[in-house]
């Protein structure tokens, strides 16, 4: 149900009791009430106006992420399965990435751009606050511009200041607001700034004020599902982050075509100097052009990261120096190139972390993917490794999700809820620290090249893909947009 009428007169009155005072001037013979009343009706007037429908308006959503549209692949996600049921979609966001090709060419999905407000200087908390402002009347303006909007699905977080602005825009206009949570935003900020502190507290508030007035809810996993009913009184839908179809395992030929370009920008892939045409990795037969892997090649490891608080880094180098000292011991293991792949705050950190190793077995590099070659080298890696580390233990890394599509056998940092997603010993393995991890990986490729255990999770990755993000779309979200569920 779109939010009622009775919001729109409380948003009225409001306005009408912050507007009074400019009316003290008036006449002393004026009424009160009509002082009061007059911005109230005009208001009224204007959200009429904004409510507006047409034919089409039941056919529009809005899909609203303040951040980079193009690092947040649910909401991608979201925009295709609307526009593949004929939904006209506005996807509003930051553009500083870009999107998939597929979100980018589908003539249903209409791109908003948003600017990112940058703090000022001065005071933190002043400059935090005069950031928050200015992005609420920014995103304000942007969707009272648009046409009007049967939906507005929000991912959260980020959701200072969205939930608000996006609620009073969808009360102003009669639109469902639909909020996707992804983890929660306090939480988040409490990595950096500590439980206690006063911009954290104002968050979490926040939060569970603003949180529960959205029409419906999804989040994505059943732990929050239960956190959200117990905790803030909302009653949301679970669903799963499903790896897209794009995410599946390599064909050699286009391993050895992704290995070549990045040998050019990246000495960690180059196989002979000799041979512009080959990789560290793979080499193609100088008659027939047919592509083999090497035999003696290096194991891939891959991650990737935000670069943020919640993923500790400094476990996944610790364990490669112990691998290192396997390998020099004498241990039977092949060399490994190691890709972390992504952006954030902490990358040139942990960059001058790695140049300060001092490693022969082990290479380390950190490309940017554009979005179409990320999912091909998943689906050439042999090992993947995740370092999420939920802020609130009640949300789901997607990095693991895309890794699954790929049948790629993960190793990942224990937290709450993750065996809902990361099986021990079936699909990948658990770690809880450096030690751990470098022990994993060396129990899963002491028979590399050869599949062993690794070869034992990719075929049980084959067979137990369960449903398709499609699939689970169409059963817990389109009956929400259709107003059936």
């Amino acid at each position: 149900m779109a939010p009622s009428v009775a919001a729109v007169l409380t948003v009225s009155a409001v306005v009408a009791a912050l507007l009074a005072p400019l009316f003290v001037a008036l006449p002393s013979g004026t009424c009160p009430a009509v002082c009061l009343t007059l911005p109230a009706v005009l208001l009224l007037l204007w959200v009429r106006r904004l409510r507006r429908r047409d034919a089409r308006t039941d056919r529009r959503v809005c899909v609203l992420v303040l951040g980079d549209i193009g690092r947040s692949p649910r909401m991608q996600y979201h925009a295709l399965s609307l526009s593949r049921h004929g939904y006209r979609v506005s996807f509003v966001g930051f553009l500083d990435s870009k999107p998939h090709p597929d979100v980018m060419k589908e003539e249903k999905i209409r791109m908003v751009s948003m600017a990112e407000v940058k703090a000022a200087g001065g005071p933190k908390l002043f400059s935090y606050a005069m950031k928050v402002v200015l992005q609420s009347v920014q995103l304000l303006w942007v969707l009272l511009r648009m046409e009007l909007q049967a939906h507005v699905l929000m991912q959260n977080p980020p959701g200072l200041p969205g939930i608000a602005v996006a609620w009073l825009v969808c009360v102003l206009r009669g639109s469902n607001f639909i909020i996707d949570w992804h983890n929660y935003g306090y939480t988040i900020m409490a990595l950096s700034h500590g439980a206690g502190h006063p911009v954290v507290r104002l968050a979490k508030w926040y939060e569970h004020f603003f949180g529960p007035l959205a029409t419906h809810h999804l989040c994505v996993t059943n732990a929050m599902k239960d956190d959200l009913q117990r905790n803030w009184g909302i009653k949301a839908r679970t669903l799963y982050d499903r790896p897209a179809s794009i995410f599946r395992e390599t064909p050699l030929q286009l391993q050895h075509q992704l290995f070549v370009r990045l040998a050019r920008t990246h000495p960690q892939f180059q196989g002979s100097e000799e041979d512009e045409e080959s990789s560290v990795f793979t080499v193609r037969e100088p008659t027939g052009g047919a592509v083999s892997l090497r035999t003696k090649r290096p194991a891939l490891l891959l991650s990737s990261t935000s670069w943020t608080e919640d993923e500790d880094f400094s476990i996944l180098l610790k364990a490669l120096e112990e691998y290192e000292g396997f390998v020099g011991g004498g241990a039977p293991l092949p060399d490994v190139v190691c890709v972390i792949t992504g952006k954030g705050p902490q990358k040139e950190h942990y960059r001058k972390l790695m140049g300060a190793l001092r490693l022969q077995h082990v290479k380390i590099c950190t490309p940017w993917l554009e979005a179409e070659d990320y999912p091909l080298l998943l689906g050439s890696a042999d090992v993947g490794v995740c370092l999420h580390k939920s802020s609130s233990g009640l949300d789901l890394p997607m990095k693991v999700v895309d890794m699954f599509g790929c049948c790629l056998p993960v190793c990942a940092i224990r937290f709450r809820c993750l065996q809902e997603l990361v099986k021990h010993e079936e699909n990948g393995l658990i770690f809880t620290d450096s030690a751990e991890l470098a022990e994993q990986l060396k129990s899963l490729l002491s028979e590399f090249p050869r599949p062993g255990r690794l070869g034992a999770f990719r075929r049980n990755l084959q067979t137990t893909r369960g449903q398709s993000w499609d699939e689970n779309w169409d059963q817990n979200v389109l009956p929400l947009i259709t107003n059936q569920g």
